[in-house]
């Protein structure tokens, strides 16, 4: 996931700052963590908006990973999707704790999730989601949809693994820890 320094995770107005910072590491980083995947899963706004723009993308070593492994589509709108290459698109039907656990059930590697934060947060209240990649950009968007909106539950993660660019990209690796426990015995009077 990438997010501005503000959270931001859609953040099409500094989409030119973020690129300019995308440097050796990062991208080396990045393709190191996709060539581990064999599937990913998409939102049905991610999937809609890279449906337009990856099959004939020469973005590399994005194009030929988005193009070349099974895309999963959570959607509960869509009733059928497509992908024009060889790593077709399928619509996960049924709740999405238990679609994603018989995925992960499946034999391979990694599944992968890019963009989607309405996904992500999803899979996380899901208590599905092994690891949370964040590549931390040293840009403010200032406004855009954020992957932890207001009213997200209070988690807890623990930091497994890090790096920072000579360009100041802090990718982070989180693994969810669970749920903090309210202490809904306090009273303010």
């Amino acid at each position: 996931m990438i997010l501005t320094l503000d959270g931001v995770a859609k953040f099409e107005a500094v989409r030119a700052a973020i690129m300019d910072h995308i440097d050796d590491q990062v991208q080396g980083d990045s393709a190191s963590k996709i060539a581990e995947e064999d599937a990913m899963l998409l939102g049905r706004k991610t999937y809609e908006e890279w449906l337009q723009f990856w099959p004939n993308s020469k973005i590399e070593p994005f194009a030929s990973h988005i193009n070349g492994v099974p895309k999963y589509v959570v959607s509960r709108t869509l009733k059928s999707v497509t992908w024009p290459t060889k790593g077709h698109a399928h619509l996960l039907s049924g709740g999405l704790r238990d679609s994603v656990l018989a995925l992960k059930n499946q034999p391979g590697g990694n599944i992968g999730v890019h963009g989607s934060p309405t996904l992500v947060g999803s899979l996380i209240r899901a208590n599905v989601l092994d690891l949370l990649r964040l590549a931390v950009f040293p840009v403010v968007a200032g406004r855009g949809a954020r992957l932890f909106e207001d009213g997200f539950p209070s988690e807890r993660f623990q930091l497994v693994d890090s790096l920072t660019s000579k360009s100041g990209v802090a990718v982070l690796t989180y693994k969810p820890l669970g749920r903090l426990e309210q202490d809904d015995s306090k009273t303010v009077s």
